[in-house]
This record gives C-alpha cells, sequence and structure tokens, in this order.
C-alpha cells in the first residue's frame, strides 16, 4: 500500500525535475546565443579593417604590385561577415563555459569542482595563446616561405574565402595543440597512467607529434615542425604538472587522508582531502569510542563485567548506539537531536 501510494507522487517529482533542468539549459543557452549576437553585433561595423588585420601576415609579403582576390561576387560581403561571426564565438568562448559549468556544477562533487574550474580557466587560456601563436609566429614564417617559393612569372594572388578557411584551420590547429597539458593532467588524474610512463613513451610522442603536424597543417615543412615542436614542449611541461600533481597526492595520503569520498553524500557537501576528512574522521573515532564506553556502561548497569556475560537486549543497545550517532552528529556539526524512531 505504501509503495503505490508513494509511486506517483515520486514520479511527479521526478518529471518536475527534469522539466526544471529543461529550462534552466533553454535559459543557459538563449543566454550563450544573445552573447554571441551581441558581440557580433559590436564586431560587425570594424568587418572589413578585422579581415585585414588578419590578412597583415600575408600582404606584408606579397609581391609589389599584386593583391588578395575576391572569385565569387558575394564574397566581398560574405567572407568578412563569416570572419566576424566566428570571432564572436571565440571571444565568447569565458562566457558560454561559464553557462555550461552553471548548469553543471549543482550536480559535481566538491573535489570535482577543486579539479574542473582550473582546468577550464587553463584550457580557455591555452587555446587562446594557440591562435596567439599560430598569428605572430607561424603565420610570417610561411607565408613567407609561400611567396618566395613561388616559380618565376607566378602572381601570388590569393583569393579571400581559401585565405580565410586556411587561416581558420591553422588556428584550430595550434589552439588544440596547446591542450597537450591539460590533456596529460587528465590522464594522470584518472589514473590511467602515470608520469613515468609517460616519460618513457617519449620516443614515440615525438613521432606522434610530428604525425599529427603532418596531418592538421598544409603539406610544408615548416608550419608541421612550428606546430610539433610546441606539442612536444607542452607534453614536457605536463608531464612536470603531473609530477606535482601525483606528489600533491602522495602528501596527502602520507598526512592520512586516505579516506575515498562518499558517493551518496550530497553534491554540495564538503568532501575531499584536508582538515574536513581529518575531522570527520576524528569525530568517527570519537563516536566509537563513546559508543564503547556507553555499552560498558550499560553493561555495568546490569551487572555485566566481561564479553562472556549475556548480550545486551536490543533495548540497551539501541540506547548506546543513539548516544553514539548524537555525538558523531554533534562533532560533525550537525543536530544533536537523534531522529525519532517510527513504532512499527
Amino acid at each position: 500500500m505504501n509503495h503505490n501510494s508513494e509511486s506517483p507522487q515520486a514520479g511527479s517529482e521526478a518529471e518536475g525535475t527534469l522539466l526544471s533542468h529543461l529550462v534552466e539549459l533553454r535559459t543557459r543557452l538563449l543566454r550563450s546565443v544573445l552573447a554571441i549576437l551581441l558581440v557580433f553585433l559590436v564586431l560587425f561595423p570594424f568587418a572589413n579593417p578585422i579581415y585585414t588585420f588578419l590578412a597583415g601576415p600575408l600582404m606584408v609579403h606579397l609581391p609589389e604590385g599584386t593583391s588578395m582576390i575576391a572569385i565569387e561576387v558575394a564574397a566581398p560581403f560574405l567572407i568578412p561577415f563569416k570572419l566576424v561571426l566566428m570571432l564572436a564565438i571565440v571571444i565568447s568562448v569565458p562566457f558560454l563555459l561559464y553557462q555550461a559549468w552553471a548548469f553543471i556544477a549543482p550536480g559535481l562533487y566538491r573535489h570535482e569542482k577543486r579539479l574542473a574550474v582550473p582546468l577550464l580557466v587553463s584550457s580557455t587560456v591555452l587555446f587562446y595563446l594557440g591562435m596567439a601563436f599560430a598569428y605572430f609566429v607561424v603565420f610570417p614564417l610561411i607565408f613567407a616561405f609561400f611567396t618566395a617559393s613561388a616559380p618565376e612569372g607566378v602572381a601570388v594572388m590569393t583569393d579571400i574565402s581559401r585565405y580565410l578557411d586556411f587561416v581558420i584551420l591553422l588556428f584550430l590547429a595550434f589552439g588544440i595543440a596547446f591542450e597537450v597539458p591539460i590533456a596529460t593532467i587528465l590522464l594522470v588524474a584518472m589514473g590511467l597512467t602515470t608520469p613515468d610512463q609517460l616519460a618513457a613513451k617519449r620516443p614515440y610522442v615525438i613521432v606522434g607529434v610530428f604525425v599529427v603536424g603532418m596531418v592538421l597543417t598544409p603539406p610544408d615543412i615548416i608550419s608541421q615542425t612550428l606546430l610539433a615542436l610546441p606539442m612536444w614542449l607542452l607534453f614536457e611541461i605536463g608531464i612536470v604538472l603531473s609530477r606535482i600533481l601525483v606528489r600533491r597526492k602522495a602528501a596527502r595520503e602520507a598526512a592520512g587522508d586516505t579516506s575515498p569520498p562518499d558517493d551518496d553524500d550530497p553534491p554540495d557537501r564538503p568532501r575531499g582531502s584536508g582538515a574536513t576528512d581529518l575531522s570527520a574522521r576524528a569525530a568517527a573515532a570519537a563516536a566509537k569510542a563513546r559508543a564503547k564506553a556507553a555499552t560498558a556502561a550499560a553493561r555495568a548497569r546490569q551487572g555485566r563485567k566481561n564479553e562472556t556475560d549475556p548480550p545486551l537486549s536490543a533495548s540497551e543497545m539501541d540506547e548506546a548506539l543513539d548516544q553514539a550517532e548524537a555525538e558523531a552528529r554533534r562533532l560533525r556539526g550537525g543536530s544533536d537531536n537523534p531522529k525519532p524512531k517510527q513504532d512499527n
């Protein structure tokens, strides 16, 4: 009877929770779209100067008397429009990540939040650094090489549409390549590998980064090398950071913080390492000691001296356990009042 009466209520609560999540997701998505639209509207009047700035590394290396061309009728309008739209998305990435974080954060535990926030911030910064490295370091070198290697009698006049596709590919390649330290730290944090194992695979990684550089960049040795070398350097940085992470974890374990997190705890309840876990273990030890003392006191009242005497009755044991639970709640900062028992 009880299960039949509670089942519709539980179903309605689950449905209400799902609807509330969907409403919140819709709100977050609308805010993200509005943020991109707002940035786009601010940048659109400057679409042509922005494209000129993007084409700067190529324009300075074009032969005198040549320029970029537009082979499609609508290209002079659509290409700057496309560039500004993509730039608006890139600029809005921190706000977009914040909206995603605000949506999923209530369902994360405290130790997950402590790991996720630095990773989100550092991954965003590294992606921007990768794009800046491509623009200020890679573009001048490869465009100088391309224009200087043109056969005699060939006028280098690049189409604006194909140039945009080319630089977007390089931006993405270098932005993703700069995420190597984040990937390394995540692999170590999840226990899939160790810093020593990664260091032992260094020869394979060096070959792999050059293969990735060959796949993600145009077919020239300069851009491949300029992508592979930073990836290798960032891999080494990731190993160093992973070793620091492992040392800190070992230090916490050496200090006695070895208790795993309880996945049944509420997500917002403080969990993890440090003073919180130490106080929890101290509370548990104190509760165990008081339970033993309460049991001994109950035995003394009944004239029992040792463990060979007849066991305590159910009421005596309940009284001792209630005292221990109340003390444990007090030490954890909870209520001193035990939950009332329901008579069957």
